[in-house]
Formats: C-alpha cells, sequence, structure tokens
C-alpha cells in the first residue's frame, strides 16, 4: 500500500474538503488530499448565507435549514455511471457526520456530483455540487468533528476535512485499509453494504490532483463546477442520484456473500 496521505479540502479544494490545508499523515511523504469537500476562502455573501436562520422550508440553499436528525441505522444509494452501491449508515458511529450526510443526500446535493478524486489502492472522494453556487454556499457550513468510533476500513465512508472542526460536503470511500486515518481524527458513519464492485470500476486513470498526479483542481470545480470536469475530464464518473431507501424501500440484496466487500484493489483522512 502506498505511503500515508492527507484528505485535505481546500477552500476551493477540499481534499478531502474546502480549506487547503493538509494534515499531517502518520507514516509517508505523499501529502493525499482527499479534503477536498471545498477549501474555498468564503466571502462574506457565503458566510451569511451559511448562517441564515432555519426558518423556512428547507433549501440547499441554506445550508442551516437542512437539520433533520437521521435514524439510527438508514441506507442510501447511489446511482452512477457505473452501476448503483448501496451505503449502510450507523448513527451511533458519527452522530453529526450521519446527520449531514442524510440531509445532503435526502435533498439532492450530490445529484450529478463527480468522484473527482480517485486514488486507487487508496480513496476514491466526492462531494462538490455541479453548481459551483451551491459548492461555494456549503463550503462555510462546517460541522464539529465526531469522536471516532470505527475503523477506516475498505469500503467505509468518511468526511473529508482541511483540519479541525472543517467538515462540509465532500465524502471519501476508503479503498484499502486505511487505519492510519484513525489517529488522525477521521471518523467513518458509514459502509458500503452492496456493490462494491462498482465502486472498484468507479474511473481513475486520472489520478490525484496535481502536482501527485493529473486530476481535477478542486478549486476550478469550485467555482466552474461541472462545466470544468465536463470539459476537461470527460471520463470521470459521477452520480446520477442519491436517496435515501425507506423501510418500505429495502435495497434488494444481492445474492449470499455477494455483498461483502473485496479485499482492496492494487495499489487511504483525505486520506
Amino acid at each position: 500500500m502506498p505511503g500515508s496521505r492527507k484528505l485535505l479540502q481546500t477552500p476551493a479544494n477540499r481534499w478531502p474538503r474546502v480549506q487547503v490545508k493538509a494534515w499531517s499523515a502518520v507514516g509517508a511523504v505523499c501529502a493525499l488530499a482527499l479534503a477536498m469537500a471545498g477549501c474555498h476562502k468564503a466571502s462574506p455573501k457565503h458566510s451569511a448565507v451559511s448562517e441564515a436562520v432555519s426558518a423556512g422550508p428547507p433549501s440547499l440553499n441554506r445550508p442551516a435549514s437542512l437539520n433533520l436528525t437521521a435514524p439510527g441505522v438508514y441506507e442510501a444509494q447511489f446511482s452512477t455511471t457505473k452501476g448503483t452501491f448501496v451505503v449502510e449508515v450507523h448513527r451511533d458511529w458519527a452522530p453529526l457526520g450521519a446527520d449531514r450526510f442524510y440531509n445532503l443526500v435526502k435533498f439532492g446535493y450530490y445529484n450529478g456530483a463527480s468522484f473527482f478524486r480517485v486514488v486507487p489502492g487508496f480513496v476514491i472522494q466526492f462531494g462538490l455540487n455541479p453548481n459551483p453556487q451551491l459548492s461555494q454556499i456549503w463550503s462555510q457550513a462546517m460541522i464539529p468533528d465526531d469522536p471516532v468510533r470505527d475503523s477506516n476500513s475498505v469500503g467505509t465512508l468518511a468526511f473529508a476535512a482541511a483540519g479541525p472542526n472543517t467538515r462540509t460536503t465532500q465524502v471519501f470511500i476508503n479503498l484499502a485499509e486505511n487505519t492510519n486515518l484513525d489517529s488522525m481524527g477521521f471518523a467513518p458513519f458509514g459502509k458500503v453494504v452492496q456493490g462494491m464492485s462498482v465502486v472498484h470500476q468507479i474511473y481513475g486513470g486520472y489520478g490525484d490532483a496535481p502536482p501527485g498526479g493529473n486530476g481535477p483542481d478542486q478549486n476550478r470545480i469550485m467555482t466552474e463546477g461541472s462545466a470544468y470536469l465536463e470539459k476537461f475530464f470527460p471520463k470521470l464518473d459521477s452520480i446520477k442520484t442519491a436517496e435515501i431507501l425507506t423501510a418500505n424501500q429495502p435495497a434488494p440484496r444481492a445474492a449470499a456473500g455477494s455483498s461483502k466487500v473485496p479485499p482492496a484493489a492494487a495499489g487511504k483522512r483525505e486520506p
């Protein structure tokens, strides 16, 4: 497995988050930006929007209005350009993260979002909206950290971050046993329970963002949205729709054993 990397988010590029600050990685030199969850420095107007009171109907334009408490355990289904996978979320693993993810999925934030950072053997990251205005608004809607109660094992999901208490919308899926991320504060809130084979097929030919690879510049995703990705990174896979599966709409289970998360593919908060 490659050396440890950092999951950073730049304010305009969260790796995995919205503030381009790298967390020291335990072990190796490859600084990994999984915190690409939008590390843009927000303008006053964005701060004003994110701090708006929650009165009125829920709206993606007002992060504070999306404040539902998630069920103790729920499933989220992601229909992507490579197929479908299902995530099972456990609120007791990371309550604040589980609540944020629940609201983002329920109100359609991830619809159309690309898997903009794919580092084979480490992580897959997503969470920047196709509409750059929404990404910029949400880059300021930070939530406090959750204590790490579960490990960053293969198939688990956690929020990317740019530093303490900077989680917003960017999420990464672990493609390996990234236990080194546990001590760095990346708290898993769920796990892929169906379709991990689909996750492994998500296009990763561009690699990490520069300078580690030829992937997208998170800052440009934040300012230009899907137009930038479609023009310069046409092979990226994306999320068609993401939805919460209710008790009356359980995820269809595959044959016995097929829902198990497979070993990590060849060769990481951001990670």
